[in-house]
């Protein structure tokens, strides 16, 4: 149902950044060195996958809000 008396409710937008990924922790497994990362920034979350010492990590998990 639609009226004309109503408003839009407003969205929280959080300005967008680039993250500044700090290592919480770091644990070899059989695939490569999984990395547990957070935004010093903003404190978002993921999780990395570093498959090979030289080369840098990549994101295997999305991104969550700390």
């Amino acid at each position: 149902m639609t009226t004309l008396h109503t408003l839009p409710i407003p969205r929280q937008i959080t300005p967008a950044h680039e993250h500044a990924w700090v290592a919480d922790s770091r644990h070899p497994t059989s695939e490569g060195v999984v990395v547990y990362v957070r935004c010093a920034g903003c404190g978002t979350h993921r999780v990395d996958l570093q498959e090979h010492p030289l080369t840098p990590p990549a994101a295997i998990s999305r991104e969550t809000s700390g």
